[in-house]
């Protein structure tokens, strides 16, 4: 389970409306045959990830790496498989869906495989993708429930706010100084996956002061997404409207001392330094550092008594990324 927890934070921030999952497939003596996530909304489900690639790897069947769609991969398990799930394990991070939507039911292609045991570790709350375990324990699967149940939970709890009202993350890019300013900071690698989550989010927040200094776009050009709103919290309302964020199309720009306008958004990014990172502290569910390995700039964070609590730790040649919550319970529960 750890290792679908670790796959399913590649993708947090990615995959809405729909919640990061993760999977990991395990072979009759406990051998590690697939470990995957689910990637993005209408894309396959971490379960069928999971799925499609231990089945190659005990098959050796090429074809089915040409599969992406969910509904051919369902269909191409269910007429192939052989039998050759009949010792495997599935550890899930979240209860397997029991509707069929964008994608098939995962529970019913779970029932039909001749899978041994289901781990799972969150329940799924949404009405209408619930009852999935019940689908998979009717058909004779052996099934436990609440496998790191408080890490799975951490790990869902974006997808269980949208669904009542809203999530709000804070984002930045620090050295290992600490220092916040003086150009890009963190690896291409990490700005291409903060403009796929900028493509995913509703809104995006950014103060005033950062827009006149920085003059920045704010879209999601490096995967050719679409940019988010955008609220610049300023006392003061004037402008200068040559700065590109101003001019892309279909993007609504709301200038407010006050973040009231969140209640109309449902997944938003906050960006910036120690300045928004005060105002907005009573608001923010979730923080995402980037730490570059280097050192330089001239301003940090002055804060003194901020403490948090690290979810989950990735890195990549050049950063550090790390999901975290405020330790002191301060901000939504």
């Amino acid at each position: 389970m750890k290792l679908a927890l670790d796959e399913a934070w590649k993708y947090q921030g990615l995959t809405y409306p729909n919640p990061a999952v993760g999977c990991t497939v395990t072979g009759k003596n406990g051998e590690i045959l697939a470990v995957e996530a689910h990637k993005k909304a209408g894309s396959p489900h971490a379960e069928v990830e999971a799925l499609k690639s231990a089945y190659f790897k005990l098959t050796n069947d090429k074809k089915i790496l040409n599969i992406t769609s969910s509904s051919q991969i369902h269909e191409y398990l269910l007429e192939n498989h052989n039998n050759c799930f009949n010792s495997i394990s599935i550890f899930s991070t979240l209860e397997p869906c029991s509707h069929i939507g964008k994608t098939p039911s995962c529970a019913t292609l779970i029932s039909k495989l001749g899978i041994k045991k289901l781990f799972v570790g969150s329940l799924d709350s949404n009405k209408e993708a619930s009852g999935g375990n019940e689908i998979v324990e009717n058909s004779g699967v052996e099934t436990k429930n609440g496998v790191l149940e408080k890490e799975c939970d951490a790990l869902l709890k974006p997808f269980n706010l949208w669904q009542k009202k809203r999530f709000v993350f804070f984002k930045w890019a620090q050295r290992l100084n600490g220092t916040v300013d003086a150009g890009i900071i963190s690896s291409k690698k990490s700005r291409i996956l903060v403009h796929a989550m900028r493509d995913v989010c509703d809104l995006l927040v950014i103060g005033g002061n950062s827009v006149r200094v920085d003059r920045p776009t704010l879209d999601a050009r490096l995967v050719d997404g679409k940019a988010p709103d955008i609220l610049i919290v300023s006392r003061n309302k004037e402008f200068d409207e040559t700065i590109p964020l101003f001019n892309i199309k279909n993007r609504k720009v709301i200038i407010s001392d006050n973040f009231s306008v969140l209640d109309n958004y449902k997944n938003i990014m906050i960006e910036g330094g120690e300045n928004m990172f005060n105002l907005s502290k009573n608001i923010v569910d979730y923080y995402l550092c980037f730490l570059s390995l280097q050192i330089g700039g001239n301003n940090n964070f002055t804060n003194k008594d901020d403490k948090f609590s690290i979810l989950n730790i990735q890195k990549d040649e050049q950063d550090i990324i790390m999901w975290m919550k405020q330790a002191n319970n301060r901000g939504n529960k």
